[in-house]
């Protein structure tokens, strides 16, 4: 079955930079199929966009769907101080209260504009093995495509690390489960937490399962000068020499934050294609500083963005940390250091290319039908001369239409597969257990 999507302003993102003004779209069998502003093309189904904006689906890079649960919390602490808080109650997970905060977070995902979303999960409480497939179900009962990253923590206090004993696998389990993951065909990366909270050798036999299975790897990395002088002190070395050690300085590796390289790692992240998800938000919350998304760009490195876990940003909006992205780069450098479409297609190009997907991020013949449309009748766009620029500065929205593989799975504003009223519920109900 062919559907057209008509009359919307139309963002290609592709290497030309192509919009138009009067397009549409011809999805078929998932695909884009055509894309132009011309003559419009036959089709079994055609749908009217009342003159929106549409773009590629926005690409989440990294995040904690669980911590949806634990908002508003450690409200004034810095990233040690605020985990130390948080591993405790997050001890309390099972899979029901798993379930509902990861609905709750894809929900708002999509309904910002995320036909993509990556979630880092790393806490696996002892007797609770049903936590991932939990997370699993969630994604298909709400329409989300979602790319998990099997995260792992086996270094505990007793041993120099962060997390308590209590919260933290031995390192055979870790790379069993992550194993049986990708055999089941989900999609994974393998993802170790941090530098303070996993062993040298857990990173060594991450790194080789992930390449004896051609799957990417993850982690946190260099997100504040606490970090710094933990791996200066436990390993001798900053975050990023650390990676080099251990295997990890590759273009099969993304990391999340990097808020504090040196220009010289800059420039080798650069050279050898190591991503970045940038999550300005959660930088901003924990009062970690910001990024060098511009030096970065520049050197050549891939970089998306990433809410962050809802614990320290509170709000899972891919669209807002768009306009997040654009204002902390023109914060360090000026009003010509991003204009509106590089910060949308950090969003989506930029996105696509730290999951190492070449079938999303542009809306390109042959992609997937990954596609978000924005009104633009609303009173935040009214007198905006550039309809892409009005959307990115006056945003965050929420998306009238979002197409996952050529599925509509918001419409007007809501939910196709599930109930918002619903999801917010039984998230309330589950996060009273969470309370400090």
């Amino acid at each position: 079955m062919k559907t057209l999507l008509r009359n919307a302003y139309v963002v290609v993102m592709d290497d030309a930079g192509t919009e138009h003004e009067n397009g549409w779209v011809l999805l078929a069998d998932g695909l884009i199929e055509q894309v132009g502003d011309g003559p419009q093309p036959q089709a079994d189904e055609t749908i009217d966009l009342g003159g929106g904006v549409a773009t590629p689906g926005l690409v989440n890079t990294h995040h904690h769907l669980y911590q949806t649960l634990t908002r508003a919390q450690a409200q004034q602490a810095d990233l040690f101080t605020w985990l130390k808080l948080l591993y405790p109650i997050w001890a309390r997970l099972d899979g029901e209260a798993e379930y509902a905060a990861a609905r709750t977070g894809l929900a708002e995902l999509m309904l910002s504009g995320c036909t993509t979303a990556f979630d880092h999960h790393y806490v696996f409480p002892k007797g609770q093995p049903d936590v991932m497939d939990a997370l699993l179900q969630a994604a298909v009962d709400v329409g989300a495509h979602l790319v998990v990253g099997r995260g792992s923590m086996d270094l505990g206090e007793s041993h120099g690390g962060l997390p308590p004993d209590d919260l933290v696998e031995d390192r055979e389990t870790i790379l069993e489960e992550t194993e049986r993951l990708i055999e089941r065909g989900v999609e994974v990366a393998v993802s170790p937490c941090s530098p303070f909270s996993v062993t040298r050798e857990l990173m060594v036999e991450s790194a080789e399962l992930a390449r004896k299975r051609g799957v990417p790897l993850h982690t946190h990395l260099a997100e504040t000068f606490e970090e710094e002088a933990y791996c200066r002190e436990l390993y001798g070395c900053t975050p990023v020499e650390y990676l080099e050690q251990v295997g990890w300085l590759a273009d099969d590796v993304w990391c999340a934050h990097c808020v504090h390289l040196s220009d010289d790692e800059v420039r080798r992240f650069g050279e050898l294609g190591v991503g970045v998800a940038h999550c300005p938000t959660s930088n901003l919350r924990l009062g970690a500083g910001v990024a060098k998304v511009r030096e970065l760009l520049d050197a050549g490195a891939p970089v998306g963005l990433g809410v962050d876990g809802s614990a320290s940003n509170e709000r899972s909006d891919i669209f807002l940390e768009v306009k997040q992205a654009l204002l902390v780069a023109r914060g360090r450098h000026g009003p010509l250091a991003m204009t509106t479409r590089d910060a949308l297609r950090l969003a989506t190009r930029g996105g696509a290319e730290v999951l190492r997907r070449e079938d999303i991020g542009s809306l390109e013949p042959g992609k997937r039908a990954d596609l978000a449309v924005w009104r633009t009748d609303g009173l935040e766009l009214a007198g905006a001369a550039d309809p892409v620029a009005g959307l990115i500065l006056a945003g965050p929205h929420r998306v009238d239409r979002l197409f996952i593989a050529g599925e509509e799975v918001v419409h007007e504003g809501h939910l196709v597969k599930a109930s918002e009223e619903d999801i917010a519920r039984e998230q309330r109900q589950q996060a009273r257990r969470f309370l400090p």
